[in-house]
């Protein structure tokens, strides 16, 4: 019903001032739902800090959006550090992580991203350890690469495998790499207090994502993406001609900023009859 609805309405989501109930509504969701998983604090846009949430198309996009924003922010962290360094030879350096069980969409997430991508090998139990990604880490390290973005996956595709959120968060965390979470599959089960453990760790964290469109009975395209800091995606999407700029800037998130398309439709509003 909600998607006829919004098909009916046919608002063009881009931007707050094309429809701000669509905005607003989706912001209002993201943190309804953020709450029902128990995701902390930083993730929320009710938390009057920077987090906040968006609905992206798929999970793909999703790992697509955080890639390009920890690019962003490691592009920029570099260029502070080694100013004579141009761009591309800084992309150049730039590696990724992800378990060998991970998801196709986040190998082509780096092709897309443009940036190399290191499958690490898995234990005996398909995850993804804290103690691999170090060792993975340090032999980039010392080649004189430059690690800046590991995926841990919530739910593997293959095996329902659940990668050691909190081992792994600890190791980026140290080195400075972006984690984004990819609770595609299985993270609706979070909101089930008694399967919140296995995402132990989430507050390690920059980007999650799990998709309401799997379990959670919300039509195709639904996938809830939140980060702790949106600055780094929106600036690294940043392209704002006159015809698109408007006098509310700044007082709403403009969602074009958020994500790969520029024109998007109403999801919140399935995701809002649903809960």
């Amino acid at each position: 019903v909600a998607d006829m609805l919004s098909g009916a309405i046919a608002c063009i989501g881009f931007t707050w001032i094309a429809s701000p109930a669509c905005t607003e509504l989706e912001v209002v969701m993201l943190d309804w739902l953020g709450k029902m998983l128990d995701l902390p604090a930083e993730f929320l846009a009710c938390s009057g800090g920077k987090g906040g949430g968006v609905i992206q198309g798929t999970a793909s996009e999703s790992t697509l959006v955080a890639l390009l924003g920890a690019k962003a922010k490691k592009l920029q962290e570099v260029k502070a550090e080694h100013p004579e360094w141009d761009e591309h030879t800084i992309i150049g350096k730039l590696v990724g992580y992800a378990s060998a069980q991970s998801h196709s969409s986040v190998e082509r997430a780096g092709l897309l991203g443009g940036v190399r991508l290191r499958s690490v090998a898995a234990d005996e139990n398909n995850r993804l350890r804290g103690d691999a990604l170090e060792q993975a880490i340090q032999e980039d390290l010392d080649n004189g690469l430059i690690p800046f973005y590991a995926v841990v996956t919530l739910g593997t595709t293959n095996s329902c495998a659940f990668d050691r959120l909190d081992e792994c968060g600890v190791v980026a965390n140290k080195h400075k790499v972006w984690v984004h979470v990819d609770a595609a599959y299985a993270g609706s089960a979070f909101i089930c207090p008694e399967y919140r453990h296995h995402m132990k760790g989430i507050e390690l964290a920059d980007s999650f994502n799990f998709n309401p469109h799997k379990w959670m009975l919300v039509n195709f395209d639904c996938s809830a993406m939140w980060l702790k800091d949106p600055s780094w995606v929106v600036n690294a999407f940043n392209v704002d001609p006159l015809y698109l700029k408007h006098d509310m800037q700044g007082s709403a998130p403009d969602y074009r900023h958020w994500q790969i398309p520029l024109g998007r439709r109403f999801r919140a509003l399935k995701l809002w009859f649903v809960l």
